[in-house]
């Protein structure tokens, strides 16, 4: 990540048709990469980034071009933009895909453009809300077929959910903490 920027992006990550809302609240740097984005929004919602991604932002695809096979979407690489070149004001919007077999869309908003606090880290997660989803699980649709089985031990498919999660999942949790611990490193 650069070290130095002038300012800081406050922008709110949404995965889309969660409910209820599952979203993170970050701070970071206006200088870094759509690939360093990715990179952040990944540790910070709990993925995993075993699956491909790809931004878009005004109807252009930003990813790794070499995922775009058939060359249709015209995928621009994403090392090559940096953030401040379409986040040029508050309120902007654009998404962010992951997992596209399972579909995850987020809707990523810049709140607000601020200077950075003398000797503080970036990036930082300062507020979110919910766990995120297990990879592979389906999408927003299978999400929901998840917790239904694991929260009804007569479901039948309970206890192979559970140990396909490692023996329980908590869908309220969000730890702060370690989310910006695992920032930190980066």
């Amino acid at each position: 990540m650069p070290e130095k920027t002038e300012r800081i992006y406050q922008i709110k990550v949404t995965l889309k048709d969660s409910k209820p809302p599952i979203w993170r609240r970050l701070l970071v740097p206006t200088n870094i990469t759509l690939y360093e984005l990715h990179q952040i929004i990944q540790t910070a919602m709990g993925w995993a980034g075993y699956h491909l991604h790809q931004f878009v932002i005004y109807g252009q695809y930003y990813g790794d071009p070499e995922d775009d096979v058939t060359g249709f979407m015209e995928t621009k690489n994403e090392q090559r933009y940096k953030l401040s070149s379409f986040a040029t004001r508050e309120g902007i919007k654009f998404d962010y895909q992951y997992d596209f077999g399972d579909g995850w869309e987020h809707s990523i908003l810049v709140e607000k453009i601020l200077t950075p606090d003398r000797g503080a880290q970036y990036p930082v997660c300062i507020k979110g809300r919910r766990a995120c989803p297990p990879e592979d699980v389906g999408g927003v649709w299978g999400y929901e077929e998840f917790l239904e089985a694991i929260q009804d031990p007569s479901h039948p498919e309970h206890d192979d959910y559970l140990d396909w999660v490692g023996g329980e999942f908590d869908p309220a949790e969000f730890d702060q903490e370690e989310i910006n611990e695992m920032l930190a490193v980066m």
